[in-house]
């Protein structure tokens, strides 16, 4: 072989190694990316998991204080309401006494 054969030659080999280099590093990047996809992915997935969970805590705490509210409010009404009866029942009670008197003495005249 000749001198300008055997520089081509060595020219090639030099390419191939330069691209089987530049081919190893472009896989090994692309296994990087890959492998940072799917650590993105599975991260993701936890938040969504994570949030749907917290969320459903946070309306579950709201169920509990509208119902805790809503007794109390309830048992506020109905000790109103027992507040009312009474004075009710003493007003008709009062009433009631003031006829009895009423026609007591109307008798006696």
């Amino acid at each position: 072989m000749s001198d300008t054969q055997e520089k081509y030659v060595h020219s090639l080999k030099k390419i191939k190694q330069a691209e089987e280099k530049t081919r190893a590093e472009i896989e090994n990047h692309r296994k990087k990316i890959d492998e940072e996809i799917k650590n993105l992915q599975a991260d993701m997935e936890k938040a969504i998991t994570k949030s749907k969970t917290e969320g459903e805590k946070l309306v579950e705490s709201s169920i509990v204080q509208a119902r805790q509210k809503a007794t109390t409010e309830t048992k506020k009404i109905i000790e109103d309401a027992k507040d009312k009866a009474k004075n009710i029942t003493t007003q008709v009670n009062t009433q009631t006494t003031q006829e009895i008197i009423d026609i007591l003495l109307k008798d006696m005249d």
